[in-house]
């Protein structure tokens, strides 16, 4: 599933949202486009569960 965060700007908010969704799914996968603001997440989770772990941690996810 791909998610558009309008700010995620930097590798500190990589890290970030890689220990959140790895909260979640310890075997997910990330691959990260920063200057689109775009992350792609493998895993196992259901999206609204991703969107809320994100929440919590501060970044708004959209549906890419």
């Amino acid at each position: 599933m791909k998610f558009h965060i309008a700010n995620m700007t930097c590798g500190g908010c990589a890290r970030g949202i890689t220990a959140a969704i790895k909260e979640l799914d310890s075997n997910a996968t990330l691959d990260f486009d920063l200057p689109n603001h775009i992350v792609e997440i493998n895993t196992t989770v259901s999206q609204d569960k991703v969107i809320a772990a994100l929440s919590e941690r501060g970044f708004t996810a959209e549906p890419a």
